[in-house]
């Protein structure tokens, strides 16, 4: 499309061509390792994950767990205890390990307003609309979306399998916006960049081929909690959002939860790992009451548009979603909210491997996609 905004794909040079090539062929490898191990036979994969884990009465999913008992075997390193630039490449191989070739009919680069300047961002079209990417008289949904990593890791690439999935499955577009990080850009840095890229998106839906009545706004993780300050902001403002998917979002960074103290260790996302984000978020002498920093402390403005909250029995965030969904629920805004009992949180990045986490994605995108009709 020849309209400011778009970008064509610049032409590698072949020494990056050749390498990419080679990254993409080991991670292709190592994924499909890992989906044949975790489609083992059960008794063989209760061999490898070990007794089953049972914590606060709820067992860890098998699957989960041997993914987990994989990730010890290769010495994978919690990203928290590696220095930054090294902790989002080792994040982002992880994500693509077990985020799998998605199909998708189509991706378009972009370049979206942010709030001092324009953002790398992508729209994924399914395969029943590709056909028809920018008409304006398509009117289909769009899912707006911030990619979660604790404010200081992640990208359009950690989560392009994801979005992906999500685009197919809900059959609806999506735009992920690349917002700029934590430390090099602490708060309100993210925060201020996704709300001026969700108001191009609202105000440009016709030209992404999405109905303006039928734009949601989700994430996950820190992405959930961008997501949910977008919605608060809109609502605030008048602005139209017919949907919020929070995937088991942060909500309060300010008051420790029982979930945060059962499952600070082992079951991926780490106290460290929490400790390192809000330290290098929040600026020195920042609120964390703040509620663009933490939601749990917002006013609910009339007209907020209906959640579902997604949260996993394994998660230290795990409390705080559930208590935000039952704040929405008190307010009178229409929300659901499921836990799955089993996973860990980041399993909705697990569409690649095994069967468990991918259904669960599935069950989810079919929330959204019924939530938009």
């Amino acid at each position: 499309m020849a309209s400011p905004g778009f970008l064509p794909s610049p032409e590698p040079t072949d020494r990056v061509r050749r390498k990419a090539a080679a990254n993409r062929a080991r991670e292709r490898v190592e994924g499909r390792v890992l989906d044949r191990v975790l489609r083992m036979p059960e008794p063989m994969l209760r061999r490898l994950a070990g007794p089953p884990t049972r914590v606060d009465g709820l067992t860890l999913d098998l699957e989960t767990q041997a993914m987990l008992r994989v990730k010890e075997l290769a010495r994978e390193p919690d990203v928290a205890t590696l220095p930054i630039p090294r902790g989002r490449r080792t994040l982002l191989r992880q994500c693509k390990l077990s985020g799998g070739r998605q199909p998708i009919g189509d991706v378009v680069s972009l370049q979206v307003p942010g709030a001092v300047g324009e953002l790398d961002a992508r729209l994924y079209v399914p395969r029943s609309q590709a056909s028809s990417r920018f008409s304006s008289t398509t009117g289909g949904p769009l899912l707006f979306f911030a990619h979660g990593g604790g404010m200081i890791y992640g990208d359009l690439d950690s989560h392009d399998a994801l979005c992906r999935f999500l685009a197919e499955h809900a059959d609806l577009r999506v735009l992920a916006v690349d917002y700029r990080l934590a430390p090099e850009h602490p708060f309100p840095a993210p925060v201020d960049d996704c709300w001026a890229a969700f108001s191009w998106v609202a105000d440009n839906a016709n030209r992404l081929g999405a109905d303006p009545a039928r734009i949601a706004v989700g994430g996950d993780s820190a992405g959930g909690a961008l997501a949910a300050v977008v919605a608060l902001q809109a609502a605030s403002a008048g602005v139209p959002v017919a949907f919020q998917l929070l995937l088991y979002p942060v909500t309060d960074m300010a008051e420790p939860t029982e979930s945060r103290r059962l499952f600070s260790e082992g079951f991926f996302l780490t106290s460290e790992f929490m400790r390192l984000a809000e330290r290098s978020y929040l600026p020195a002498g920042q609120d964390p009451r703040d509620p663009r920093v933490s939601v749990a402390y917002a006013s609910v403005p009339s007209g907020l548009a209906p959640a579902h909250v997604v949260t996993a029995g394994f998660d230290p965030l795990r409390d705080e979603g559930e208590s935000y969904a039952a704040r929405l629920a008190a307010a009178d805004v229409p929300v659901s909210q499921v836990r799955y009992p089993g996973f860990i949180h980041g399993f909705a990045n697990v569409v690649g491997a095994g069967r468990s986490q991918p259904a669960a994605v599935a069950e989810i995108a079919a929330r959204l996609r019924s939530a938009l009709s």
